[in-house]
This record gives structure tokens, C-alpha cells and sequence, in this order.
């Protein structure tokens, strides 16, 4: 009927352009199958270099465009987008394109997008190598999130061998459809907490066979989430096995100082690490690392950070009354990690803050400090009001996101302290369970 279609692989669009032509061909109703695996159609394809670059996790919500401008300035050399799904790409959703978006100072920038199928991820890789400004594009198959995994995607293909297989599938059927753009995929340490069920370390061996260019290690499990500190003992292990096949091992997990990089980085097996809820709660972790030095950061530079989002944010979302909540909001989000934050100079000689044991109350060395250490949303929306004015009628705040880094028992004890803040996982309004805030 020559009908344009629009989802048309180029093995396809060959055929049917051949066939226009007066050129036969074997294959079905659409033409020739795609080519076969012995050829590698992504031999022009760019290659990318992670070593020793500073690179910022896709954080889910506050790893938004204007927040990665932040990072940048202080230092990040990589930068990636927030995950879509693959499927609402293909859509054409525009909320989903929009998490895609770059900024002209992201240096060197992926996108993330999530799908456990090879033809979902195959149409998306072609769409996004043809029409998305990225460097690469990055499978997540380690978000934990549990509507991700009933899809079949994320953590869910570490489950078993069958998912393996599929994941391999999907790796294989990605890597093949984008000529431009290199693919790399971001894991966890496998499904369950048994160390017999771990499986990256068998992945990363084979990642680069299946046309994977470098794979991002998260030291957790599914089953784990954030609780505990991630294995780093066992990113070692994998990053052994990548070594023998001359793949890119980025860790991932508890940076949350320049001392945490340089210890991870020493062994020389890792490609660089990524930061994630350490660029959240202190985002200048990336200037510390760069400059070899630990920052005791003042109050007012702190706020000059929120000062600076606010003017990224309304250049981003619009000046408007929506952009200014938009703004307003993704701010006060920000600011439910931030305060997690305890300034060096107030901690004891020796000793350094860790991620996941939840810091005592504590009065800073100004109002401004003790201001930003608040846990009650009422305070951030004190200091939003400093750059972005009084909210509009009826404005409520509710985090999207609370921690569930801390253990039960840490926060049952801080509960009987009168520490306020919370720990464990909190579902959102909608009851649907969210993760914390990094994809996987």
C-alpha cells in the first residue's frame, strides 16, 4: 500500500527500499531477517572513556537536568539521564523524552532507559541513536523498584538463568541496532542476598562478547536495596573477570568522600567509579575528589548551591507560576537528602561520616548551618522561599523518597531519641512503592 512505517529497522527499511526497487527478497511480509550475529554493523560507532572520570549516578527525581548542571560545576566529568522506560519512548511520551534531555555543559552524557524484552530495546536503541543528543546509552538491569521487575526488566533479569539469557538477548539486540552511540548496561551483584546466587561476576565476563561496551557494578542486591554498605570485596572480584576481557568496570556504591575513591580506585582494576546518593547529600564529594582534599564546606556556599539550582531550574522549567513550583518542588526534594549532610569541622578528629548510620542531632556553627540540618520539610521550604518567593495557594510538599539506608533498628532508635527523619521504606501518596532515589 506503501504506507510509510514509522518502527522499521534499518535491516527492514533495506529491504522494503530494495523491494521498491524491483529487488526480491526471501523474507516474510517485512522483508529479510536482521542480519546475523557474526556481523557487527557497529564497527563506526564512537567509543567512550570512563577512566578516571568523575561520573554522577542517574538518580531518579533529583538527578534532573538542572542538578546535573550543579555537578558539573563541581566537577563531574560524566553525566546521565534520570531512566525512562523504554516502552513510553517508543510512545512518544514526552514526559519520558523529556528525562532525556541535555544541557550543552554536560561534557560527556548518556541515556539511561530500562526494558527486559530484545525488541523493545532494539527499536528504542536504533530511535535513540538516530534522534537523541547522547554519547551512550545505558540499560539499567539492576533498578530494584518492584513495578520495574513485575515488567520482567531492571533486577528482575538477575533473578535466574533464564533471565541471564534474556538479559543476553537483550545486550546482543541493543548493541546491533545503534550505529553511533556506544551501549553499556548498569547491574546489581544478583537477585537475592545468598553470595551462591550472585551472578555479575559471571555477566562481566561476558558482557563484551554481547556487544556491551562497559558495565556499571552497583555492590548491592535487589533483595538488600540500600541497607548495609555495598560489597566492594565483590566489585573486585567482577572487576578481575573484566579485566581478562579488557571490559570497563565502573563500581558503584557508598562514595561519599575522596578518601572512598581513592581506596576503591587503588587496586587499578576499576574504570572509575559512580556516585550516587554521596553527590546527593554533598554534591562538592566531586570537587573533594578532584582536588584530593576534604571541603568543610561553609553554610553560605552550601545555600550558594540551592541559589544556583534555582536560577538552573527556572531556565530549565520557565519563569512562569509552573515553572516556579516546578522549580520549587524538585528543590525541596534535593533539600530531603541534603540535610543528611554534618559539616567536617563539627566531627571529632579521625572521624568521618558513612552513609548508611544516621548522624546525631546536632547545632551548627551558624543559624544557617542548624537551618540546613533540619529534617522538617517546613525548614526547606523556608530556605526555597530565600530564591524563589512565597508558594503559590495550597502548595503541599510531601518527599517522594525517604531513606531506607538506615536499618530498622537504627531508626527505631532514633525514634526513641526524638530524632526525627525517617528510615525503612515509605510508599508514596499513590501507595506505589518507590526507591530511594538511585536506579539500581
Amino acid at each position: 500500500m506503501d504506507i510509510e512505517l514509522r518502527c522499521l529497522s534499518r535491516a527492514q527499511a533495506a529491504v522494503r527500499n530494495g523491494a521498491r526497487a524491483g529487488v526480491t527478497s526471501r523474507g516474510g511480509h517485512l522483508g529479510a531477517r536482521e542480519p546475523p550475529s557474526d556481523t557487527n554493523p557497529r564497527d563506526g560507532a564512537r567509543r567512550v572513556d570512563f577512566r578516571g572520570k568523575l561520573y554522577v549516578a542517574p538518580l531518579t527525581t533529583v538527578g534532573n537536568l538542572p542538578f546535573r548542571r550543579v555537578c558539573v560545576g563541581l566537577g563531574a566529568d560524566v553525566t546521565i539521564s534520570e531512566m525512562a522506560m523504554a516502552s513510553n519512548v517508543l510512545k512518544g511520551d514526552r514526559g519520558e523524552w523529556a528525562l532525556l534531555r541535555r544541557h550543552p555543559s554536560e561534557k560527556l552524557f548518556g541515556a539511561q532507559v530500562c526494558g527486559g524484552w530484545p525488541d523493545l530495546l532494539a527499536r528504542c536503541g536504533e530511535l535513540l541513536d538516530d534522534e537523541l543528543d547522547c554519547d551512550f546509552v545505558d540499560v539499567n538491569m539492576g533498578c530494584p523498584i518492584d513495578g520495574v521487575c513485575a515488567k520482567g526488566a531492571g533486577s528482575s533479569l538477575l533473578r535466574d538463568a533464564e533471565g541471564v539469557a534474556r538479559m543476553e538477548r537483550v545486550v546482543r539486540a541493543a548493541s546491533r541496532s545503534m550505529r553511533r552511540a556506544p551501549l553499556t548496561i548498569k547491574l546489581r551483584m544478583g537477585y537475592d542476598d545468598d553470595p551462591s546466587k550472585h551472578v555479575a561476576h559471571e555477566i562481566v565476563a561476558r558482557a563484551k562478547s554481547w556487544g556491551a561496551h562497559a558495565v556499571t557494578l552497583h555492590g548491592r542486591t535487589r533483595q538488600q536495596r540500600y541497607s548495609r554498605a555495598a560489597d566492594w570485596a565483590y566489585v573486585e572480584r567482577c572487576a578481575a573477570a573484566a579485566r581478562e576481557t579488557s571490559t570497563p568496570l565502573i563500581g558503584n556504591g557508598d562514595v561519599f568522600s575522596s578518601a572512598d575513591y581513592e581506596r576503591h580506585m587503588s587496586s587499578g582494576s576499576l574504570a572509575t567509579c559512580m556516585i550516587g546518593r554521596g553527590a546527593l547529600i554533598k554534591p562538592w564529594v566531586l570537587t573533594e575528589i578532584k582536588e584530593r582534599r576534604v571541603w568543610d564546606i561553609s553554610a553560605r556556599e552550601r545555600l550558594d548551591l540551592f541559589e544556583r539550582f534555582g536560577a538552573f531550574g527556572l531556565e530549565h522549567w520557565g519563569a512562569d507560576e509552573k515553572g516556579v513550583e516546578t522549580t520549587r518542588r524538585f528543590m525541596l526534594e534535593w533539600m530531603s537528602y541534603t540535610h543528611r549532610y554534618v559539616p567536617v569541622g563539627l566531627l571529632e578528629r579521625g572521624v568521618s561520616q558513612t552513609m548508611a548510620l544516621r548522624p546525631p542531632a546536632y547545632v551548627g556553627r551558624s543559624d544557617l548551618e542548624t537551618l540546613l540540618a533540619s529534617d522538617k520539610t517546613e525548614d526547606w521550604r523556608r530556605v526555597a522561599r530565600m530564591f524563589l518567593g512565597p508558594e503559590a495557594p495550597g502548595f503541599r510538599f510531601v518527599p517522594k523518597h525517604r531513606s531506607n539506608s538506615y536499618s530498622a533498628a537504627c531508626d527505631a532508635a532514633a525514634a526513641a531519641r526524638g530524632v526525627g527523619g525517617g528510615g525503612g521504606e515509605e510508599e508514596e501518596d499513590d501507595g506505589e512503592e518507590e526507591e530511594e532515589e538511585e536506579n539500581g
